[in-house]
């Protein structure tokens, strides 16, 4: 439900809402985007940072779009709203400059295969230390195993990469707990 003053008194405007429409919260109430004037804007889902981006700053006027995971218990980002003309520029010069970025980004990640083969070698030498009768094969799978990036593994967290004695602890533990348990389904 939105309210407009029509002179002396407001009057309300009841509006069926359906699922999948965006609404504007002003003062801790809803707002159907044509009362809240932002009606004239596109969706931009998230996904392309460099649309994004561009699109914001050609943009005179945008909003960021959430919704409520309730599994999560936060607001995580779906996209934006941004003008029309704003989006359509940004395109433009989005595929004006596809091949230029694309290289960049071959770049990065070659970069980045490289980091984690140092930190693969650091991490193996260092297991190697901490524990001399440990075969070097042996040493060296743990090492891959836990500096996988993106896993979420120890080591990748800070103290993994710093090569911290516990972090390395916890990554041989781990690995001699999961390849030698006989795990029995009861």
């Amino acid at each position: 439900m939105c309210s407009i003053s029509s002179g002396s008194r407001s009057a309300p405007i009841v509006e069926e809402l359906l699922r999948g429409d965006f609404l504007f919260m002003e003062g801790g109430r809803p707002l159907c985007l044509t009362c809240a004037d932002l009606d004239h804007l596109v969706y931009l889902p998230s996904g392309d940072t460099a649309l994004t981006r561009r699109a914001r700053k050609h943009s005179t006027l945008s909003a960021v779009v959430v919704r409520f995971s309730r599994s999560r218990k936060r607001y995580e980002r779906q996209g934006v709203l941004v003008e029309e003309s704003a989006l359509q520029q940004a395109e433009a010069e989005c595929s004006a400059d596809a091949g230029a970025r694309r290289v960049q980004r071959e770049r990065a990640e070659i970069y980045r295969d490289k980091q984690d083969q140092v930190l693969a070698t650091r991490m193996t030498e260092s297991i190697r230390r901490l524990f001399p009768g440990c075969p070097s094969e042996e040493a060296q799978a743990i090492a891959a195993h836990t500096s996988v990036r993106g896993s979420g593994r120890v080591g990748r967290t800070a103290s993994g990469q710093a090569l911290e004695e516990e972090a390395l602890r916890a990554a041989v533990v781990a690995a001699i707990r999961h390849r030698y348990t006989k795990y029995v389904l009861v």
